[in-house]
């Protein structure tokens, strides 16, 4: 059996010294890697840690950590576009802008070079 954390031969791991399974995020541009335990224990966002880190990464340095992508929908008739972590946040605001203003909508996910285009249907 291995040693305890502390070093001491003679006392046995118990199961929370056998792991630590804090997630961790690193972001090469920055030279730094994190753990999530912020995210988990004092703002208590669960399985949204990754996410919320990412996102206060992007607002607070201009780049999102490594392995995070975004969806993009870009509207082909004006400016207006939005930049999401989740497809589904993604496709809702093109779906919507679509619906809205009769604008076709490109929604893409260049991590998979996925793109499509959402319309609205009257049908």
């Amino acid at each position: 059996m291995p040693d305890a954390p502390d070093g001491d031969p003679d006392r046995p791991l118990s199961p929370v010294d056998d792991v630590d399974d804090t997630p961790t995020v690193s972001c090469s541009r920055c030279g730094r890697e994190w753990d999530l335990s912020y995210e988990l224990d004092d703002l208590r966002v669960g399985n949204q840690a990754v996410e919320q880190f990412a996102l206060d990464h992007m607002r607070h340095t201009g780049h999102y950590p490594d392995g995070v992508s975004t969806w993009i929908a870009d509207c082909r008739n004006c400016p207006d576009g939005e930049e999401q972590l989740s497809e589904h946040a993604a496709r809702r605001w093109a779906e919507t802008h679509a619906r809205h203003t009769r604008h076709s909508v490109d929604l893409s996910y260049p991590a998979e070079d996925r793109t499509e285009t959402v319309s609205f249907d009257e049908g």
